[in-house]
Parts: structure tokens; sequence; C-alpha cells
């Protein structure tokens, strides 16, 4: 058993370069490239790849691959990394986000029409593979079903996260930012969870798969909630300190602030963020608020809700009765896969 998780990382890369087209124009291609090469932690289909094949009782991605007959999810992993690679590009543009994975967002280095149109484009690469992918129809078409399906939610969580940010007044209560976030975030790693139990298993709808189904969500939620600590706090790789105070973000360090402080608190957030959107990343009100948010306990009180949403989802995959075969292969594999997405 290897004692990291990079063999099945380089499994990922593989079949991401294999599905990528050879024919498509120069324009279009080129930004995806680019925004592929950037690297990213690829969590996601790495989480597809320990899912399938711990519920096969396989050596979960560490061996030299699935067995004879085991069905591997590799082939679609191009539906799950592209899938939320296409949504970081629109993200950007909604966002007017400079940068990306340390470098100009794709509508900054290319221009919006390109970025909208190469985002665009990758969704469709993305399902693609389905009809490449070697399986009967039933498959093809389940797998196809579930895919709009935490699209549609993913953009519907989208919508909301734009909304809170473009109208100052408002103040989401955390359960609904909580839903947000789910939609947004936590979606796509359900998604990634859900197709490796189709596959696995023929089915991604009984009681049991829903368990891991929710802790991959969960996953996904305090993955942001931490993400968005972390950019109050000290920058995130590729990314500003405090750019989502420029954004006018609803993160949950302002919403415990502002609720905690009622109208006043709603306001001094309002003022910090229209300052910033005027300012930039380097306006002083970028700093005030940040501080504010530390001396009030906010960030601190939102990275134990992220750290425990996180640990509640290991958890699961901890104590999950994978098949014996590959039991203690399935639960040191999860424990790296931990590491690596904190």
């Amino acid at each position: 058993m290897p004692n990291d998780l990079t063999g099945a990382l380089q499994k990922i890369e593989t079949a991401l370069k294999a599905a990528m087209p050879a024919d498509a124009p120069a324009p279009l291609i080129e930004p995806i490239r680019d925004l592929l090469g950037r690297g990213g932690k690829r969590w996601r289909p790495l989480l597809s790849l320990l899912v399938c094949e711990g519920l096969q009782g396989l050596p979960a991605a560490g061996g030299a691959g699935a067995g004879a007959g085991a069905a591997s999810v590799l082939p679609l992993v191009p539906l799950v990394e592209w899938s939320h690679n296409a949504s970081l590009v629109h993200d950007d543009i909604e966002d007017n986000s400079p940068e990306r994975r340390g470098q100009p967002a794709l509508h900054i280095r290319y221009g919006v029409d390109t970025a909208i149109n190469a985002g665009s484009y990758l969704y469709f690469l993305a399902a693609r593979c389905i009809e490449t992918w070697d399986a009967p129809p039933h498959r093809k078409a389940a797998i196809y079903r579930i895919w709009t399906e935490y699209l549609c939610r993913l953009h519907c969580g989208q919508a909301l996260d734009i909304a809170w940010h473009n109208d100052a007044a408002a103040l989401p209560e955390t359960g609904a930012y909580f839903a947000m976030c789910a939609m947004k975030t936590g979606c796509l790693a359900e998604f990634a969870v859900a197709v490796a139990v189709t596959i696995a298993a023929d089915t991604a709808c009984n009681p049991e798969t829903a368990v891991l189904l929710k802790a991959a969500s969960d996953l996904g939620v305090g993955f942001q909630i931490i993400d968005d600590v972390k950019n109050l706090r000290g920058g995130i790789s590729g990314k500003k300190r405090g750019d989502d105070i420029v954004e006018g973000k609803k993160s949950l360090p302002v919403l415990l602030f502002a609720g905690r402080r009622g109208k006043a608190g709603l306001e001094l957030a309002g003022k910090a963020f229209r300052e910033a959107r005027e300012g930039g990343v380097e306006s002083p009100a970028v700093e005030r608020f940040i501080a504010a948010l530390e001396e009030d306990g906010a960030i601190a009180e939102a990275e134990q809700t992220g750290r425990t949403t996180l640990e509640r989802a290991f958890a699961v995959f901890a104590s999950w009765p994978w098949p014996e075969a590959g039991r203690e292969q399935t639960r040191t594999a999860f424990d790296m896969f931990r590491h690596l997405i904190e």
C-alpha cells in the first residue's frame, strides 16, 4: 500500500488529459488548458475514485487499479472536475474576481466574451464523456440524469449567493446560508459520490448510500466555510486576502458578526463592502473590517463550525462498513484524503 495518494491523482490527470479534444479551435481550448494547467487539488474526482473502489472492496486507488470485471469511475472524472472548473470560470466573471489559482482570471486574461464561451464549452465537454463511456444505455442515462440534477442545484445556490452580495440590506439566516453552501459547493462533492455509488452499486438512491451523499455534501460545505475563513486571515493560494469583502460576500463570519449586532452590524458591514468595492483589496476598509470580525470572535466561531462540519463528514467515511476485502486500505486512503483537502 503506498503511503500517499499520488498514484490515484496521476490516474485522474491521465483521464483528464485523455478526454481533452484535439480538434477544438485554439481560441476556445487555450483558455481551458490554461486554467486546468494551473493545478487544483482535484479532491472531488479523488473522492469519487475512493468511494467507487471502496464500495467494490478494491485497493482504494492505491494499487494497480480495479480488478477484472470491476467498474471504474475514471472515465467519468472529467464530468466531475470539468463541471467544477466551468463553474469557477463563470463565478469569477460574476464576482469580477481578478485572480484564479495565482494568475489572472480567464475573463481578465482573455476577455469576458471568450471566458463565458470557454466556461460554457467546458460544461458541455464534461457531459461528452458520458457518451464516450463504455457502459449500457441505462447507466449512461442514470449518470446524465443526476448530472443535470446537481448542476441545476449548483446554479440555484449561486443565484442566492449573488443576490445576497448584491443587496447590502440582505442578512440571511445561518440556516439559509448553510442551505446555499450545500447547493453551491456541497452539491459537486455529493455529485462525485453519487457517480461513484451509481457505478459501483448501480444505484445512488437508498438509505445507506444517502448517508455517504450527505457526508460528501458536508465535506463541500465545511471546505467552503474554511476557505472563507482563510480568505479573511491569510488569503487563499491564488487569491488575495480580503477580496471576499471587496465582492461583498455574505460569508459565515459576516453573518455571525452582523447577526449579533443587528441593524448596526449590517450597516457596518455594508459600509465596509462599499468602501472596499470602491478602493479594491488595498482599501483600509478591508483590514478594518477584518479586525472587527476577529475582535468579535466571528472568524474563530466560523472556523470551528467549518471544522466540526468536516469532522462529521470524515467520521462517516471512517466508520462506513466498506467490504472486508478492502476495508483497511479504504480507511487509510480516506485518512490521507483528509490531510489533502485540509
